[in-house]
This record gives structure tokens, C-alpha cells and sequence, in this order.
């Protein structure tokens, strides 16, 4: 599709941050301002090429699990578990997933959600959340909650490792795992490892129960997260439970497996029930020239207007029912207030899924199947005509999803993947649009200026190249140049904290 926005627009001024600083990944943003000082655009830009769509094809099907999770380290069994899901619908074993290697594949990715959920609140977020999004840069950080707040980064840090524990146990290894294959699983766990797991969860329910109540409480404290900062008004898209798996009804939050429901800013369907094989029928890709990562919409709407929102806030407000008890009565206190569309609304979202996995994954443990029975279903031979599959899954960030072809020589002949923060692309735009016409005067870049945008971009837990994440204070820079290509301002950065302002 050709592109809406051109890369210099003439008439405007242009502000940069580059990079933008606790996400995983590398981006920049660009502020366009006209020569009134007013906000006109705000691009994110993702700097870094992956190429994973390419570099699948012409690989035997069977190596694609592993090789694509190796697009994240923070998510890989997001990746991993997308695509087995999309090898056993394009092998015709879909149906065939033995019970066991079911229960496994969703042990394994809720403790994929509760890990991450807990990394991204507690190590990311709650330094600008707990000191205040003009306290010193210093103080935001995971050592200075530590040093703060003990408990809370205790109960972060301890979170994650459970959920880190579980992958380890379903997938082999914390990181970058094979557990799960084409058709189901390669492993089971132990009566002891299942024991072990399961003696630790009443304290991992109490502390994700804290979670929860820890976002309200700065919510009555401070009365921003749900509205005000960076709000839009919004669709929404995530998978919702189709009444196949036991227990959970049709409608339901399920974040392994379903079929695709939007909803609008009102909160009214717009598209339900949608199967995950017909995602393209839905779903365009837009592409800009100033960015690798492409902007999704709903076709029968246009670019314009059919933009969506995916990730927690999405999910909770996109289901009937949470199909677990505590975090169906979070879900419901939540939901009271009417559909909510402030961007710092997705961290309470978070905690509601976090406290929901947890409850998951203890519901799986009561289980046998994670145990014991089948754990593959018998694969076919190879087939003369092209197989083709799509996995979609809902990875933390939000929908995932991963969509295979494959010759009659066991190769794969296309790949396309549609991650979590490429659905969010426009949002997160959107959100620097607002924050940056609320804190910019076109005339002085300020440290409030950078906190904020960077708040709006990090509350989305974006992974911008769906890569490892890079620990430590990376520079930041902000420059503004006129029409005329004159530096006017410059605010810098360094990987030290220190802030340097240069005006030209």
C-alpha cells in the first residue's frame, strides 16, 4: 500500500529521540511540528531489520519453532508455541493434539504471560508508576524500588522466576526452549516437578492478588492511569475462548487459543467469532517509508479509522468472562467504570491476566495431564499439494500471529507473522501525538518532555524488534531543526544519566 505520510513534510520542524529507553528493543521517535510550534505528527520508528519472513523459507517445517523464537528473548514461547499451532493446522493434525500435549502447550504459555507481566510492571513500569513521572531520572529505576519499596521488588523478582521456573520444566530451558513440536510436546513433567510447582502457588496467587491491588491504589492515588494521560478513543482485537476447550465458554478470556473478536470504542462488536484460518479476509498492512514495522487495520474501515489496539487492556475489556474466580472479580471491578482508554489503563490489565495465569496454571497442576498420556499426534507422510496453517496465540504484549506454507518437499515456501507490537503500531503513535502536544512547546525540549513519551510507548510493553532486551541506561537525544534544516535545540543524554542542553 502506498504510503500516507511522506518522509519530510515540507513546512515542519522535526524533534528526535533516538533511542527510546526501557523497552526491549531499539526505536526512535520523531516529533513533526509546524511553525506555530503545534504537534502535527509523531512517528515511532522502528530502526532495526529482523527479516525472519525471509530467512524461514526454503527451511524443513519441523526447525521453525525453534529458529522463530529466537526473534525475542523476553517472549519466545509466545513465538514458539505460535508456531506449532500453525504447523498443526498446516499438517492436518490440529484436531489430533493429544490431551496432554494440550495441557502442556498452556502451562507452559501461562507461565510464558506471568513472567513477563511480572518483568514488564515491576523491573519497567513501576519505577514511573511508585516515584512519579518527574521524579529524578535515578530514582526510576528497578535499584531504586528495591532500595524503596523491598517487598515489591522482592515480590517482582520472585514472580518472574516462577514463571520462568514453569518454562523451564514444559519447555526445557528457561530461554529459547523446545518443548513443544509440530503435532505436541516433546516432554512431561515429573509427579515431583508438578509437586514442587504446585506447593509454591498459594504465596505466587497472594502476591499477584498484591499486584492488583498495588495499580489501584496508585490509581487512587494518583487518578491518571485510567484516563487523562494519553488516552484515545480506540478499537480493540483479541482472541477470545470459541467453545472448544473444556471449561472454558464460548466468549471466555483464553490466551492460547479461540477465535478473533473487535470490539469499538463503545464497546459494541464489531466482528466476532472470526476463525484464526481468515485473520487476511480482516486484517490490511500499511507500510511507511520512515519505518520496518507495518500498521495493521481492519479493511472494511480503511487506514483511517480502522486502526485497533491489542495486549491486556484489549483482552479484559474485549471478553465476557475471566473462566478463573479472582481474576474474574478484578475483571468486573475493572469493567464497572465503563470501557476505559487510557493508554496507563493497560498495566492494571496486566496484573488482572498476571493473577489470571497464575490461577491457570494452578488449575493445570490438579490435573494428570500434565503428567502422564499421548504426547504426539501421529504426523502424515508428505503431500503433494501446498499445506498452509496459521497459530495465533495471545502472546503478553497482545495477539500474535504466525502464518505458514509448506511444499510437498517438507519446506516452508511462505511465512508471515503479525506480532503483538506491530498490532499496537498506531496506537503507540497515537499516544506520543497526545502526550507531545500536551508537553512540547515547540520551542525548549525538557526532561518532562522525554519521561512522558517514553511512559506512553513503555506502557504498551512494546518489543520493537521482537529482540533480546538490552539492560542499563541507553542515550537519549532529542533534536529540533526547522524548516530550513538549522539545528534550533538539542537535548542529550548520555548512557551516564547526564543530561547535556545544546541550543543551536
Amino acid at each position: 500500500m502506498p504510503s500516507t505520510h511522506p518522509v519530510a513534510p515540507p513546512g515542519l520542524r522535526r524533534v528526535a529521540i533516538d533511542p527510546v529507553s526501557r523497552v526491549e528493543g531499539h526505536g526512535k521517535v520523531t516529533l513533526l511540528l509546524d511553525e506555530a510550534g503545534n504537534v502535527q505528527q509523531a512517528r515511532l520508528h522502528i530502526v532495526e531489520f529482523r527479516g525472519f519472513e525471509r530467512f524461514i523459507v526454503g527451511r524443513p517445517y519441523w526447525e521453525v519453532p525453534v529458529m522463530v523464537q529466537r526473534l525475542c528473548g523476553i517472549c519466545p514461547v509466545s513465538h514458539h508455541l505460535a508456531a506449532c499451532k500453525a504447523l498443526d493446522v498446516a499438517l492436518g493434525v490440529a484436531d489430533a493434539v493429544p490431551p496432554s500435549a494440550q495441557a502442556l502447550r498452556r502451562l507452559m504459555h501461562h507461565g510464558q504471560i506471568l513472567q513477563s507481566h511480572a518483568l514488564h510492571f515491576f523491573h519497567l513500569a513501576s519505577p514511573d508508576l511508585l516515584f512519579g513521572f518527574d521524579s529524578e531520572r535515578d530514582r526510576r529505576s528497578i535499584m531504586a524500588v528495591a532500595e524503596a519499596h523491598p517487598d515489591i521488588a522482592r515480590q517482582g523478582v520472585l514472580l518472574r522466576k516462577f514463571g520462568q521456573e514453569v518454562i523451564r520444566l514444559t519447555a526445557g530451558k528457561r530461554v529459547h526452549g523446545t518443548g513443544s513440536v509440530p503435532g505436541g510436546v516433546n516432554r512431561q513433567l515429573t509427579p515431583g516437578e508438578r509437586s514442587e510447582l504446585a506447593a509454591q502457588l498459594p504465596q505466587v496467587l497472594d502476591w499477584c492478588e498484591r499486584a492488583v491491588d498495588l495499580v489501584d491504589a496508585l490509581q487512587a492515588q494518583q487518578g491518571a492511569l485510567y484516563d487523562g494521560f494519553a488516552t484515545m478513543r480506540s478499537h480493540w482485537l483479541s482472541l477470545v475462548a470459541d467453545g472448544r476447550a473444556a471449561g472454558v465458554p464460548a466468549g471466555a478470556m483464553d490466551l492460547y487459543d479461540g477465535a478473533l473478536r473487535w470490539r469499538n470504542a463503545d464497546g459494541a462488536l464489531l466482528l466476532d467469532g472470526v476463525d484464526a484460518q481468515r485473520y487476511a479476509d480482516h486484517i490490511e498492512e500499511a507500510v511507511e517509508p520512515w519505518t520496518y514495522m507495518k500498521f495493521p487495520y481492519l479493511r472494511h474501515l480503511g487506514r483511517a479509522t480502522g486502526w485497533y489496539r491489542v495486549g491486556p487492556l484489549a483482552r479484559v475489556q474485549n471478553v465476557d468472562v475471566i473462566p478463573t474466580p479472582r481474576a474474574e472479580a478484578r475483571r468486573r471491578a475493572f469493567v464497572a467504570r465503563g470501557m476505559v482508554h487510557g493508554t496507563l489503563a493497560y498495566h492494571a490489565a496486566r496484573m488482572i491476566e498476571m493473577l489470571h495465569a497464575a490461577e491457570v496454571i494452578a488449575a493445570l497442576l490438579e490435573g494428570d495431564d500434565v503428567v502422564q498420556g499421548e504426547r504426539l499426534a501421529p504426523l502424515p507422510g508428505a503431500q503433494d499439494a501446498v499445506r498452509e496453517g496459521v497459530g495465533i496465540i495471545e502472546a503478553p504484549r497482545g495477539t500474535l500471529i504466525h502464518h505458514y506454507a509448506i511444499g510437498p518437499d517438507d519446506l516452508v515456501t511462505a511465512c508471515n507473522l503479525i506480532v503483538s507490537t506491530t498490532h499496537n503500531n498506531e496506537a503507540m503513535n497515537e499516544a506520543v501525538r497526545s502526550v507531545a502536544r500536551e508537553y512540547l512547546d515547540g520551542h525548549e525540549l525538557t526532561e518532562a518532555l522525554l519521561s512522558r513519551v517514553e511512559i506512553a510507548v513503555r506502557a504498551y510493553d512494546p518489543c520493537l524488534s521482537c529482540a533480546t532486551h538490552a539492560l542499563g541506561r541507553m542515550p537519549l537525544e532529542l533534536t529540533l531543526v526547522n524548516a530550513a534544516g538549522t539545528l534550533c535545540d538539542r537535548v542529550r543524554r548520555g548512557a551516564d544519566g547526564c543530561l547535556v542542553h545544546e541550543v543551536g
